[in-house]
C-alpha cells in the first residue's frame, strides 16, 4: 500500500458530527445498501475507518412489527458496533411507530434513520420511498410518529431523502423543514430525484439550498463521492455538516480511511496494490462466512463484490470468472494467490463509478399520485402493498 500527497482543500475540514446524544468522531456515514451493508461489510469498513457511522441495511417497519426473522437479523448488531444504526422504511405512521418502539425499546439500535429516498420502481409504484414526501401530511405524520416513539428511549431519529419525484415535483426543502420541526437529529439528501435513479451527476447545489434552509440540525450530503477529494469538494461547495457514502465504497472499504484522514486535515490516502486488495477480499470472505454461519452462503454472497474490488486491475477474464464463482474460503485463497499480486495501484482506473447506475426514467407512481398533495383512500390502500419485502433499495 502506498499513499498520495494530494493536499486537503481549504475549508474542507469538519468537526465531529452530532446525532442526538451521539458524537461521531468523523462526519462520515455509510449509506445503507440492500444486500451490501450487512454486519460483515460494516465491520470491514469500520476496521479501515473506526470513527464513522455505519448504517445497517434498510428494513420495512411491517417486517419488524411482524417479527420477520430476517428483518430482526438485520437489526441485530455486534457488541463492537457503536453507535448501532438501523434504517427503517415505512408508509403507515402507526406501523412505523410500532417498529421504532421495538428497535429502540428492545435496545436493538442507538439510532434510527427513516428512508424516504428509495427510487426502486417496486417501491415507488406503490407510493413509497422517494415519492412519498409528495403526500406532505402523510410524510409529516410518519416522521412525527417515529420521533415520538423513539424519544422515550432517548434514541435519535434522522431522515434520508431525495430531491423529489422529478424536477417538476421537488419536495426536499419542504420535507427538510418538516423533519426539523418534528425534532429529527439530522437530515441527509441524496442530490438526485427518483427520476434520476443513479444516473448522471448529483446536484450538489440542492444540498447547499437544503443547508441554507434547515439551520438548527446537521445536513448531510450524499451523491457522487468517489474519493476523499470529492467529499472535501462537496463540503466546500455546499457547507454540509457531513457526507453519506454509498456506491463509492463498494469494493473499496478503505475509502473510509481516506475520508477520515481528509476531514482530519491529513493528505494520507490508501492506494492499494493488488496484494492489499486480495487480502481485503479474503478478510471480507471470512467475515461473510462468520455472518451467515455458512461457508457456502457466505462465499456466494461475496461474489457480487468481486468486480467492484478488481475494477482497474489487470486481472484476466478467466480469473475474474473464477473468483465470481467461489464456493469456499479455500478456493477463494487459491484463486487470489494465483493473481499477479505485485501489481501497483492503477490510479483513477480503480476509482469512479461502480455499482448500479442505470439511466433517467419516468418514475413509477400510482395512477393519479401527482394530481394532489393529499392522500386519497385509494392511494392509502395502495401504500399498504409497499411494505411487503423485508429490505429494499
Amino acid at each position: 500500500m502506498t499513499t498520495s500527497t494530494a493536499p486537503a482543500r481549504s475549508g474542507g475540514i469538519l468537526p465531529p458530527l452530532r446525532i442526538g446524544q451521539h458524537t461521531i468522531p468523523s462526519p462520515v456515514v455509510l449509506a445503507p445498501m440492500a444486500g451490501v451493508t450487512n454486519t460483515a461489510f460494516r465491520k470491514l469498513c469500520r476496521e479501515h475507518g473506526p470513527g464513522g457511522l455505519y448504517v445497517a441495511e434498510m428494513v420495512t417497519s411491517r417486517a419488524i412489527v411482524e417479527r420477520n426473522v430476517e428483518a430482526l437479523r438485520i437489526v441485530t448488531f455486534e457488541d463492537g458496533e457503536s453507535p448501532r444504526s438501523a434504517q427503517v422504511y415505512g408508509v403507515d405512521p402507526a406501523t412505523v411507530a410500532a417498529a421504532v418502539r421495538i428497535i429502540a425499546g428492545e435496545g436493538r439500535a442507538d439510532h434510527v434513520d427513516l428512508n424516504f429516498g428509495c427510487p426502486v420502481p417496486k417501491v415507488t409504484k406503490k407510493g413509497g420511498g422517494a415519492v412519498l414526501p409528495w403526500k406532505r401530511e402523510l410524510f409529516t405524520r410518519i416522521v412525527d410518529a417515529a420521533v415520538e416513539a423513539a424519544a422515550r428511549y432517548d434514541v435519535p431519529v434522522t431522515v434520508k431523502m431525495r430531491k423529489g419525484i422529478d424536477d417538476d415535483h421537488l419536495t426536499y426543502l419542504e420535507a427538510g423543514l418538516v423533519a426539523e420541526q418534528a425534532g429529527v437529529a439530522a437530515v441527509a439528501l441524496h442530490a438526485r430525484t427518483a427520476a434520476d435513479y443513479y444516473s448522471g451527476t448529483a446536484d450538489w447545489s440542492a444540498i447547499r439550498l437544503l443547508k441554507e434552509t434547515v439551520t438548527s440540525i446537521p445536513v448531510l450530503g450524499n451523491g457522487d463521492i468517489w474519493s476523499a477529494e470529492d467529499a472535501l469538494e462537496m463540503v466546500r461547495q455546499t457547507g454540509c455538516d457531513g457526507v453519506v457514502v454509498g456506491r463509492g465504497c463498494q469494493g473499496r472499504p478503505w475509502l473510509f480511511a481516506d475520508l477520515m484522514a481528509a476531514f482530519a486535515g491529513s493528505d494520507e490516502r490508501v492506494r492499494p496494490g493488488l496484494g492489499y486488495v486480495a487480502e481485503t477480499i479474503y478478510r471480507h470472505g471470512e467475515l461473510m462466512v462468520e455472518f451467515f454461519e455458512d461457508e457456502g452462503k457466505g462465499t456466494r454472497d461475496l461474489r457480487k463484490h468481486m468486480a467492484w474490488y478488481l475494477k482497474g486491475y489487470a486481472v484476466g477474464g478467466d480469473a475474474r470468472r473464477g473468483l465470481a464463482l467461489v464456493s469456499s474460503l479455500a478456493e477463494l485463497r487459491e484463486r487470489l494467490d494465483a493473481l499477479d499480486l505485485d501489481q501497483p495501484y492503477p490510479g483513477k482506473d480503480a476509482e469512479g463509478q461502480r455499482g448500479r447506475q442505470g439511466s433517467p426514467k419516468q418514475p413509477h407512481v400510482p395512477y393519479g399520485w401527482l394530481d394532489s398533495r393529499e392522500l386519497s383512500d385509494e392511494h392509502r390502500a395502495k401504500l399498504l402493498e409497499a411494505e411487503l419485502s423485508v429490505s429494499g433499495g
